[in-house]
């Protein structure tokens, strides 16, 4: 058990897909010592589009974690995807984001649409912000997800293909994620994709 888990006591928390806070609960991250329960969108609210220009480092975007402060960066910068994920209201909730990079990857690890082998190539799964720590991914772990509504076909499944992060990378690229396989890498920027919003909630003991 990681110094940081031995360290916050244990709380109920929802189960992995179980409908909460204006989406479907997806895991918890862990940033300044704090814990957020972190919520993914219904598929209905998927968003296509691009990062931003490439050529440009937008200041404030580069966080793995908050997800809602890199994203309100990418609007004050231009960005029309994230100006558009900030202007959603699900189910009363107005504080949508573009998942930052480990809050993705708790999207993959827990509500894997496919049962296709992870890729496993890189450092994919690597997530030192999640609780529990996030290891690398074997090409069985994560397995496709046991939740109905999320496995392939499900009505919100996510699809088998690249999906954004918040996450600036460099200049020209910003994290990104693959749902058929779980390889995390960074595509430019000016690419379009697609993006399930998230929002997080502060874990009070």
């Amino acid at each position: 058990m990681s110094a940081i888990a031995q360290a916050l006591p244990v709380i109920a928390l929802p189960a992995i897909g179980q409908a909460f806070g204006g989406g479907f609960f997806s895991g918890v991250t862990v940033e300044n010592g704090q814990r957020y329960l972190n919520i993914t969108a219904g598929a209905a609210h998927e968003l296509k589009g691009t990062w931003g220009a490439r050529g440009v480092i937008i200041e404030g975007a580069g966080s793995f974690t908050d997800s809602r402060s890199n994203t309100e960066s990418m609007a004050g910068a231009g960005s029309e995807l994230a100006q558009k994920v900030l202007a959603l209201e699900i189910s009363g909730y107005t504080d949508w984001a573009i998942p930052a990079r480990d809050v993705q990857e708790l999207q993959y690890r827990h509500l894997k649409p496919t049962s296709e082998e992870n890729y496993c190539w890189n450092r994919d799964g690597d997530n030192p912000n999640s609780l529990p720590v996030g290891l690398l991914y074997t090409a069985e772990f994560p397995a496709q997800t046991a939740i109905p509504a999320f496995r392939d076909d499900g009505e919100e499944a996510f699809m088998g293909s690249w999906y954004r992060s918040s996450s600036q990378r460099s200049a020209d690229s910003a994290f990104t994620m693959t749902f058929d396989g779980g390889n995390q890498g960074n595509i430019a920027k000016n690419y379009e994709l697609r993006v399930r919003p998230v929002r997080r909630e502060l874990l009070i003991d």
